[in-house]
């Protein structure tokens, strides 16, 4: 059976993430801690790191652990499943540059994003505003 070439195969939602098209948003894959639930696009990430890090990335506002840090990296370019339960990290990709809605964003519960995350993603190229 043949399908229709001009037949509707989906269509995009405009979400008000992006707040403009420079810097250009260039995605990257990223290692997700396991057991975070489900992660929705514009979720922003913190890098782990120090002696307890493992590289991966969890949910903006989760608590280090002894000799862990965590700093703002990057923001979930696509809704991401980590499941409930710990185990191996999950790959999903993120934005590494990109210029985004502030209001947007989704951090953990009960978290505020603060001037010194929004320099980290800054240094790392990503821009934020408020959408007008």
């Amino acid at each position: 059976m043949s399908k229709r070439l001009d037949e509707n195969l989906g269509a995009v939602g405009y979400d008000g993430l992006i707040n403009q098209c420079f810097p250009t948003g260039d995605v990257f894959a990223v290692s997700l801690r396991a057991g975070q639930g489900n992660l929705t696009r514009g979720t922003a990430l913190a890098l782990s790191s120090g002696t307890a890090g493992k590289g991966d990335m969890v949910l903006l506002g989760t608590e280090a652990v002894a000799d862990e840090t965590l700093a703002a990296n990057c923001i979930l370019a696509d809704d991401t499943d980590t499941g409930t339960a710990a185990g191996d990290a999950v790959n999903g990709i993120a934005y590494r540059t990109g210029h985004f809605n502030r209001n947007t964003l989704i951090v953990k519960e009960g978290y505020t994003m603060t001037k010194a995350d929004e320099e980290e993603l800054r240094k790392g190229g990503i821009l934020l505003d408020d959408a007008i």
